[in-house]
Formats: structure tokens, sequence, C-alpha cells
């Protein structure tokens, strides 16, 4: 009898899901970074340890100005699911070196930064986000593959 397995991918996504139930912000979002088909680290959106959250407190909105001209309400009290998934993984003495990230939001511009800076070479992610033009062109152009849920495959140029 066969049972209908998830893919690796999907799998991973999932777990991104769960995890981003712990989110302490208005978007819940998940992050899980993995090697080698074992997870690493995960992380979600939330206040730095020892701060209070939003769900306490409220959200620190600020206006940011998109690239595409669009205001939109970012929150600077909360560390971003990526972030936090990386921060936890250096906290424990753990290479990022080679992974993937999985998350539930494609990763905005400063994440992008980060996790091509720890190593990562694979992003995949359920859904995508609205101003992720220089994402994508930062991954693209530091050899980071990106694949977003829905929307045809973009390889690195490795």
């Amino acid at each position: 009898m066969a049972v209908d397995r998830p893919d690796w991918d999907e799998y991973f996504l999932n777990i991104s899901t769960e995890v981003a139930r712990r989110a302490t912000c208005r978007l819940d979002v998940g992050a899980v970074l993995v090697k080698n088909k074992r997870i690493l680290a995960t992380g979600y959106n939330g206040s730095p340890v020892g701060l209070p959250h939003c769900n306490d407190v409220g959200c620190l909105l600020h206006d940011v100005v998109d690239s595409n001209g669009h205001i939109a309400k970012h929150c600077l009290r909360t560390a971003h699911a990526e972030q936090n998934a990386i921060a936890q993984a250096a906290m424990h003495g753990v290479s990022t070196e080679g992974a993937t990230l999985y998350c539930t939001d494609e990763p905005c511009l400063s994440c992008a930064k980060i996790l091509i800076n720890a190593g990562i070479t694979k992003v995949v992610c359920k859904r995508p986000y609205h101003d992720a033009k220089l994402s994508r062109d930062f991954f693209a152009q530091a050899g980071v593959a990106i694949v977003v849920a829905g929307e045809n495959k973009q390889e690195s140029k490795s």
C-alpha cells in the first residue's frame, strides 16, 4: 500500500509553518535551517530575548517606502525568523555553511544579506515577499538558489 509522503521540501516547509506558530509579532513567520536532511536550527519572528513581545505591548510600527513606491508598515520591535534561526545556530556553535533555509515567507533584503553571509546556499519559501526584487538580485549574484512555492524555480548561477 502506497503512503502519500511529502517530499523533503514540503516536509521542511510544513515544519516552518509549525515553527511560525511561536511568533509573537503580527505576522506569523517561521524558519528552519537544514543540512543533509537534518534540522540545524529554527527561528520565528519575535522580540529579542528578554525584551517585551509585540503580543504583550504592541508592535513598534514604522512606515517604509518599498522599491515599488508602496508604503508598508514594518515592525521595528521584532527580529525576523531567518535572523533568529541564524542566531540560534550561532549561539549553539552550529555551522550554517552549505545549509538550506525553509521559510514561510520569502526573505527581505536585510535577511537575504545575513543568509548570504551565513553560507546558506538555497532558500525555499511558501509565500513571496511583495518587495523581493533586490533580495532575489542579491541571491542570484551570490549564487544562492531560491524557490518560491507556486513560482518557477529560480536557480543560482553556480
